[in-house]
């Protein structure tokens, strides 16, 4: 993108980020615990891992000015994704192994205190 951010990419990088409530590190993890069927060893890097949670990941090392259009894209559908998630929370909420294990794969983990502040 450029030095000088569209003020819908400003808001959506506030929102993102506000979605996202695990750290780049705790994503990765996360990612690599899954694919590799919640071992206790460490996965493979290389095994197949949902793109969607690896472009959060790098996006969360990325800075602002440094997003392309790619990120914006990914940005939006996550912040989308987790919105209809958390408005089709099920019965039993968090509980739900499913339902959190969905949205840990791009970086929201519903337990933590300030994850229903999106609704």
């Amino acid at each position: 993108m450029n030095d000088r951010l569209a003020a819908e990419v400003e808001l959506l990088w506030d929102d993102f980020h506000r979605t996202v409530n695990m750290t780049s590190e705790e994503l990765r993890t996360w990612l690599l615990t899954e694919a590799s069927g919640e071992t206790a060893m460490p996965a493979d890097p290389g095994m197949d891992l949902p793109e969607l949670g690896r472009h959060v990941v790098r996006i969360l090392g990325k800075r602002k000015v440094d997003l392309t259009s790619d990120d914006v894209t990914t940005m939006r559908q996550v912040v989308e994704y987790v919105q209809e998630r958390l408005e089709k929370q099920p019965e039993e909420g968090a509980s739900n192994d499913e339902w959190r294990r969905d949205l840990m794969t791009v970086g929201h983990d519903p337990l933590r205190p300030d994850s229903t502040s999106m609704l």
